[in-house]
C-alpha cells in the first residue's frame, strides 16, 4: 500500500512540474488597468459597440401609449403610457413601406386573403401609401416569407402570437409611429 501512495505522489509532482515548465512567463504578471487595454473591435474594425437592448424603445418615437415600427429593424414595439415596451417582435415587411411619421389605426380585420394570397389574421391597418393599404398581419399558417418583390404589398407579416399581442393592443385610434 505505501508503493502505491509513493508511486501517486511521484506522478502529481511529476504531473505539476510539467504544468508549471509550460506555463507563459507572461501570465505571472499583473493585468493592465482597464483603460490602458485596447478597445474590442467589431468585424469591420471599427469599435465594437455595445449590444442594443431589444426592449429599449427608439427614442424619436414620440411619448405615450403606442406601436412603433423601425423601418431599418425590422421589429415592433408595443409601448404603454409610460413609454415602456411590453412587448418586442421581429416582422417581415412589405414590398412597400410607409414613410417614417405618426400615424393612427384606422380599420382592422380578424380575418382576410392577403394581397398576395395568403389567409391572414388579426389585420391592423394604419396607413396608405403609393394606392397600397399598409398594416400588420399574421399568415393563418404561421408563415413569414420574403414578399414577391415584383408585386406592391402591404402587409407587415409576423408570428401568430405577435400579431394576437398587437391585435389586442392596437385598437382603432391607437397611435402607430414609423422610424427609419
Amino acid at each position: 500500500m505505501a508503493g502505491l501512495t509513493a508511486a501517486a505522489v511521484a506522478a502529481v509532482c511529476f504531473l505539476a512540474y510539467q504544468a508549471s515548465a509550460n506555463v507563459p512567463a507572461d501570465l505571472s504578471a499583473k493585468p493592465k488597468a482597464p483603460s490602458a487595454t485596447a478597445p474590442s473591435t467589431s468585424p469591420s474594425g471599427g469599435p465594437k459597440q455595445p449590444d442594443r437592448d431589444p426592449l429599449a424603445v427608439p427614442a424619436a418615437s414620440g411619448t405615450g401609449e403606442r406601436v412603433v415600427y423601425g423601418l431599418a429593424d425590422r421589429r415592433v414595439w408595443l409601448v404603454n403610457g409610460n413609454g415602456r415596451a411590453t412587448r418586442t417582435f421581429t416582422v417581415m415587411p412589405s414590398t412597400v413601406s410607409p414613410p417614417p411619421g405618426a400615424y393612427a389605426v384606422t380599420s382592422r380585420s380578424g380575418t382576410v386573403r392577403g394581397s398576395d394570397g395568403v389567409q391572414i389574421e388579426h389585420v391592423v391597418r394604419f396607413a396608405t401609401t403609393r394606392d397600397v393599404a399598409i398594416g400588420f398581419s399574421a399568415a393563418v399558417d404561421g408563415s413569414m416569407p420574403e414578399p414577391d418583390p415584383t408585386k406592391k404589398t402591404g402587409g407587415v407579416r409576423m408570428k401568430r402570437a405577435d400579431g394576437n399581442a398587437l391585435w389586442t393592443f392596437a385598437v382603432i385610434g391607437t397611435k402607430v409611429v414609423v422610424v427609419p
